[in-house]
């Protein structure tokens, strides 16, 4: 199972930097983002990763300041080959998702199963002060 780790603030901004930088070119960049839903229920976020081919040791999972950021990389097979048509993606991949809520991080998980890599963020229970 994949694990959710904290990263200090510069890593998580430099990596979003670096996304944000390619998002702005034109250009085919090197690094590239594999299809994501994010959806919410009224108990919790979930971020679902169709990247098929991969290892639970392949990913990198961290959230820090309402941001969670996946990463990895997806290995070629290192022949010589003619393509006649391209479009499953090899080499590193980014994603960076803003969780707008709290969230209880002691209780997330992250599973990689069937090609797709789900992270469960259960929102946080505020704690409401009584007044006797």
């Amino acid at each position: 199972m994949p694990t959710i780790v904290r990263k200090s603030v510069s890593a998580i901004t430099e990596t979003r930097r670096e996304i944000l930088h390619s998002m702005s070119w034109h250009v085919r960049s090197s690094v590239w983002s594999p299809p994501t839903d994010v959806y919410e229920t009224e108990a919790r976020y979930v971020i679902k990763v169709e990247i098929a081919g991969m290892r639970d040791e392949d990913f990198e999972v961290a959230f820090e300041n309402n941001i969670l950021m996946i990463a990895g990389y997806r290995s070629d097979l290192n022949e010589r080959r003619a393509y006649h048509q391209m479009e499953i993606r090899f080499g590193r991949f980014e994603i960076a998702v803003e969780i707008p809520v709290i969230v209880d991080m002691e209780k997330a998980t992250a599973e990689y199963r069937d090609g797709f890599l789900t992270i469960v963020l259960p929102k946080s229970v505020a704690k409401q002060d009584k007044d006797d």
